[in-house]
C-alpha cells in the first residue's frame, strides 16, 4: 500500500501553530478592495483560528 498524501489545497490554506491550533487567513481580502478602507484592510491582514466544527476534517486532510 502506498503512502497517503496530504491534501495539497489544505497545506496551502492552513497552518498549525506551536501549540497545535489550526490557523487560516482572514476572509474578505481578495477582491473589491478599492471600496474598503485602509483601516479595514489592515485589520483583515492577520490570521484567524479555524472553527471547532471544521478542525477534525482539516486535521484529517493535513495528517496524511
Amino acid at each position: 500500500m502506498p503512502k497517503m498524501k496530504s491534501h495539497s489545497g489544505a497545506k496551502k490554506r492552513f497552518k498549525r501553530t506551536g501549540s497545535g491550533k489550526l490557523m487560516r487567513a482572514q476572509r474578505n481580502k481578495n477582491h473589491f478592495l478599492e471600496k474598503k478602507t485602509s483601516k479595514r484592510k489592515r485589520r483583515l491582514s492577520g490570521e484567524a483560528p479555524v472553527a471547532k466544527s471544521d478542525e477534525k476534517r482539516i486535521n484529517a486532510q493535513l495528517s496524511s
